[in-house]
């Protein structure tokens, strides 16, 4: 039986869960650099030992609520293809692993958000955990 390990990490009462083989690390947040003309979803870019990246704002992206940063605050670093970025969410709840039969696909109203985003839908228990497709929030759509 075929399983994924997943990093899981919370954006208000929402789980999400990425592919732990696309996560270069977990950090808290430094100083973001605002960037001219950036994405309104880009938050502007960090200096990580020397190599710029930029950090986009997951709740933005989303189409949520802004909130206040916290202690829980972190932002994950990424690398999608030939590209490193950085994710700001609300809280890194946990690393776990998860059957592929119990992934489902997106349902068709994709919860609110825009369904490129999602790549299907986990049950851990009575827990969702809504899994990314990380290949578009850097693109422009």
């Amino acid at each position: 039986m075929a399983e994924e390990q997943l990093v899981t990490f919370s954006l208000g009462s929402e789980e999400f869960g990425v592919n732990i083989m696309l996560v270069q690390e977990i950090i808290r947040i430094p100083p973001i650099t605002r960037v001219p003309k950036a994405p309104s979803y880009v938050e502007g870019v960090i200096n990580l030992r020397g190599n710029v990246i930029p950090v986009v704002s997951l709740r933005n992206r989303f189409g949520m609520d802004r909130v206040e940063e916290t202690d829980l605050s972190r932002i994950i670093v990424l690398q999608v293809e030939a590209k490193v970025f950085g994710i700001r969410v609300d809280g890194v709840t946990e690393v776990l692993r998860l059957d592929s039969e119990a992934i489902e696909p997106p349902p068709p109203v994709a919860l609110g958000m825009d369904s490129q985003f999602i790549r299907g839908v986990g049950k851990i228990g009575d827990r969702l955990l809504i899994l990314l497709e990380l290949e578009h929030i850097m693109g422009e759509s």
